[in-house]
This record gives C-alpha cells, structure tokens and sequence, in this order.
C-alpha cells in the first residue's frame, strides 16, 4: 500500500505544480480567514479520489472538505489529509509547502506522507515502519540525530508564529543546554528537519489542527523522535477538539525543559 499511496501524494503535488507555475493566484480566505487558492482544492479532489479506490471504507476527512469532518473518531480508522500545508508559503514561493496524509487508527497515525513537490523531497514513515526520506530518485533511510553536550540545541521555528511562550520556551533551552541554534522551515517540514537530522526540536506553543500534524508527526516517530504535549503525552487524534494542544516534537524528550 505505502508505494500507491507515495504516488497518490506525488499526484497531489503534480495538481499543485500546475497551478503553482501557471502565474497569479488567486486567494480567497474561509471564514477563520485562512487562506485558500485552486492549488489547496485541486490537490484535495487528487487525493480524495486516490485515497478513497486505495482503501474503500476508509473515510478521508480533509481540510478542504468541512462535511467530511464528522468522521474524525477516537476508535477506528480514518484518512486525515492536508492538501495543501503551508498556503502562505505556497502563495510566497519560497517551495516550503507540502501535501500531507495521515493514517489514523485508534487516535494514533500510523503511516504519514509528506510531500514538498516544489522541492522534489518525499517524506514517509510511522512507528514501527521506520522512516525514509526520496529527493530527486535517491531514497535513504531517516533516523534522528543524537544531542550533543558539545553543540548547540538545533531549534527549528517559525517566523510567523515566534510569539512570546515560545521565545520563553527557547531562552530555557538555552538556560538548561548552554547554546541553541535556529534552523527556519515552512510547513510540516519542521518535523522532517528534525526526522532526517538536521534539527533536534520543535516547539510549537500556538495552535494548529490534527491535520497540519498527523502526517509528520508519523515519520518522525518512525525515524525515532517524538511529538508531545505539554504533559509529555503523544498527541492524539480524532478528539472532540480539532484544534491541537501545544506541543513539542524532537529528537530526544530529555531535551524539553522541565517546569
């Protein structure tokens, strides 16, 4: 299934591609004033249609498609997917923006893809799955990197969503490990810096919904790292609540501060 699924997501970003390359966007904002271009619904119909012939009674609940989120539930198994993640990179064309899928099964995800097709990068994995990273034909094998005492903390964080909790969060690294580094990414390659190496934690104290996560948080688990919350518990999904809780994803939870 993981190689029909791979295409699928590859067929996403291709929808998206096209669009991405034709000139103008044109954006329009839902009612929580996000934005939304032809690239998020068109990526949406691709995986929609793939993912429902892939497994049949597997409900897809989807960002782009409000009706679809009654299946969100604690128990079972459901598609959880972001066409488009990161439509204000998207709309900048800076190529940090990804097409996400996340099975979950019983509150976990399972398996998740991340796709960046502007940068020809392919991330999937899960718990128990491993992880595996393709850019450009050339597949490798993901696992986390392992802190040093001698180097700084590699803190992966968001431009736009710095806000103060986080900045707070970040000065404690730097109280407890001696030194952190800041390593920018867009989108749910936050998680895949840390999954392939190049960074050791995510803080993200601002909120986010179940499908701007699932998928990476998958291939991070599956390359040894973890995404918890404030409680140091995995995030969940398919709860009452869509919004996520604050959490922290990294390579190793002795790195997180304590109280």
């Amino acid at each position: 299934m993981t190689q029909q699924l791979l295409m699928i997501a590859r067929a996403a970003g291709s929808a998206i591609l096209a669009v991405y390359q034709e000139g103008p966007l044109q954006v329009v904002h839902k009612a929580d004033c996000s934005p939304v271009t032809t690239a998020d619904l068109a990526a949406h119909r691709v995986l929609e249609a793939g993912l429902r012939y892939l497994l049949p009674d597997c409900p897809v609940v989807s960002e782009e498609d409000p009706a679809s989120h009654l299946y969100r539930q604690q128990h079972g198994r459901f598609w959880l997917i972001d066409p488009l993640d990161g439509t204000k990179e998207f709309i900048a064309r800076n190529g940090e923006f990804t097409v996400n899928i996340a099975l979950v099964e019983n509150g976990r995800s399972v398996l998740g893809v991340v796709y960046a097709p502007a940068l020809e990068a392919l991330y999937w994995g899960g718990a128990g799955v491993g992880a595996f990273r393709c850019v450009r034909g050339q597949t490798v094998s993901l696992r986390v990197a392992t802190p040093s005492a001698q180097s700084a903390c590699r803190v992966v964080a968001s431009k736009s969503h710095l806000n103060a909790p986080t900045q707070s969060l970040i000065a404690a690294l730097g109280d407890a490990l001696g030194a952190v580094s800041l390593v920018q990414a867009g989108s749910s390659l936050k998680f895949c810096r840390i999954a392939e190496g190049a960074a050791d934690i995510y803080p993200r104290l601002a909120p986010t919904c179940e499908w701007d996560t699932a998928a990476a948080q998958a291939v991070l688990e599956g390359a040894g790292g973890s995404v918890l919350d404030l409680q140091r518990r995995p995030l969940h999904y398919g709860k009452s609540e869509l919004l996520n809780p604050s959490f922290i994803a990294t390579c190793d939870p002795a790195l997180i501060p304590h109280d």
